[in-house]
């Protein structure tokens, strides 16, 4: 069973009020900005599941109050598309500054509002540092191809646009660094970002939101170009959903949430972004490097409490390793620390809430009643020493990997140990499942390497080598495939999707030629 240590008074080391004034956020604070904050709607407590007080309230917009964020996030839009992209680059490059010189404080209300360990809070605040250093860098390369035209004195070219207001809905899981990923590409290509987080996590949205406007404030700019509208998705989400002057809706949430984003966005034909579930495999072939395998998968499992989309969910392991890798990973999972996310040494925190620790004992009931064994953990931690009812224990289980509770994700720190007969079988029994994010092979085999990477192999957005599921680097594309969603964010050339396409072609002759040798009259 896994370490546990008492945390009751850690959260009274951490001097609130110094890190809220730090940040520039008050404990009661409106919660929505369109160049100036607004918020005259019902009180949203901000809890932190650490020991479940409420250590901030936050002010919810109304649908009116959605009415004048769209309105002047857009009119900040049609002013901000002027701007050269390397001056706007130079802002973002302002954002990253701001952002380094407040990362400790910023990780920490990370930690503090939704429970990953601080180094993990740190982070995710460096992925918002490193993204706007790409972007800086993207400003001066958003490129259009040339071609040549079939008729003679002709050119034709194409170039990249900005788009409009992009809307981005975020989920607790990465409560700051999911908005960077696409406010930084999205105000380089010229666009303004209308932002609505997870209910769960609006302080550390209304905290990145100050940053932000501060920069674009001081260099002269709109602040509203970084709007924020907290609010329920039931009300001001659906106003986002359906509003014409936000062209792009990027989405990280369920699978169920995306859906029905697709449906309602798409029926007013703007476009979307959509990062939903994961439901990651780590393949362990026969010619794996144990040590390696075990470590990447322990903190893919375990890692902010098995509440990354990229989480490693399933091990599928080859027969004729099993029992030694199984015992590798029931050891190391005995020595994880769990206890306050702010403390030194520890490697889990708690779930985000109570209601995430009840997802987690249900489906570990389907488990046993599918005929599954629980190696290890999977217990709720109780008592004075584990305040706010979110503390549990990660577990192990002993699964098929077609059992329904294995074809689903749940956002827990559950690992599901599938045996494996050889590559094809490990192969077919990853991309056996709805979902399509992240997968990973171990093995010290260049043929089974090649053979996981080919088009026959991981059907993923994200196929690694010999390295674990999570911890994605902003360079390269962000997303998956299937119930995913498809979407991709940060790194290569996501950024097209923040920009619309214009082809163009000139005439420069005396001449009028029609294409494809059309005739038509003198």
């Amino acid at each position: 069973m896994a370490k546990k240590d008492d945390i009751s008074g850690g959260i009274a080391d951490l001097d609130r009020n110094a890190l809220f004034a730090m940040l520039d956020v008050a404990r009661e604070c409106p919660g929505s900005f369109a160049g100036e904050w607004l918020g005259s709607g019902e009180w949203l407590d901000a809890v932190t599941p650490i020991d479940g007080s409420v250590f901030a309230r936050v002010r919810q917009a109304t649908e009116a109050e959605y009415e004048q964020i769209s309105a002047r996030a857009h009119a900040a839009f049609l002013a901000w598309r002027s701007v050269p992209a390397p001056r706007r680059g130079e802002v973002v490059r302002q954002i990253g500054d701001e952002l380094r010189r407040l990362k400790r404080p910023l990780g920490a209300l990370v930690s503090l509002e939704m429970g990953k360990i601080r180094a993990e809070g740190e982070g995710e605040v460096q992925e918002m540092i490193d993204i706007c250093d790409f972007a800086v860098g993207l400003s001066r390369q958003l490129y259009g191809l040339s071609m040549h035209s079939e008729r003679p004195g002709h050119r034709m070219y194409e170039q990249w646009h900005p788009l409009g207001v992009v809307g981005i809905i975020s989920a607790f899981n990465f409560p700051v660094a999911v908005w960077a990923w696409n406010a930084a590409l999205a105000w380089v290509c010229g666009d303004s970002v209308l932002w609505k987080p997870s209910s769960q996590t609006p302080l550390t949205a209304v905290a990145c939101t100050k940053i932000a406007a501060r920069v674009f404030e001081h260099n002269g700019f709109d602040p509203a170009l970084t709007s924020l509208v907290i609010g329920k998705g039931s009300t001001v989400g659906e106003r986002m959903l359906h509003d014409r002057r936000v062209p792009l809706v990027s989405a990280t949430g369920s699978c169920r949430m995306g859906a029905r984003v697709a449906r309602i966005v798409g029926e007013r034909f703007g476009r979307t972004i959509l990062e939903l579930g994961g439901n990651n495999a780590i393949i362990v072939s026969e010619h794996a490097d144990l040590a390696l395998a075990s470590r990447a998968i322990v903190f893919g499992a375990v890692g902010t409490a098995g509440q990354r989309c990229t989480s490693t969910r399933r091990v599928l392991c080859d027969a004729s390793i099993y029992d030694t890798l199984r015992d590798r990973l029931v050891s190391a999972y005995k020595q994880v620390r769990i206890g306050d996310p702010l403390a030194e040494g520890t490697l889990m925190g708690p779930l985000v809430s109570q209601a995430a620790v009840k997802d987690m004992m249900s489906a570990l009931d389907r488990v046993k009643k599918a005929g599954g064994r629980i190696l290890c953990g999977g217990e709720q931690l109780s008592g004075p020493q584990y305040p706010g009812g979110c503390w549990v224990t990660p577990c192990i289980a002993e699964c098929e990997n077609e059992w329904d509770i294995v074809q689903e994700e749940t956002f827990a720190p559950i690992l599901y140990l599938v045996k494996t007969k050889g590559l094809d079988d490990a192969i077919a029994k990853q991309n056996g499942v709805p979902q399509g994010l992240s997968s990973s092979i171990f093995t010290t085999n260049l043929l089974e390497a090649e053979a996981f990477l080919a088009a026959t192999g991981s059907d993923c957005g994200i196929a690694n080598v010999n390295i674990g599921t999570s911890g994605a680097e902003i360079g390269g594309a962000f997303g998956g495939e299937k119930d995913t969603g498809g979407g991709r964010e940060s790194g290569s050339d996501s950024w097209k999707a923040y920009m619309r396409r214009q082809t163009n072609t000139i005439n420069w002759s005396r001449d009028l030629p029609l294409a494809q040798g059309i005739k038509f009259g003198d």
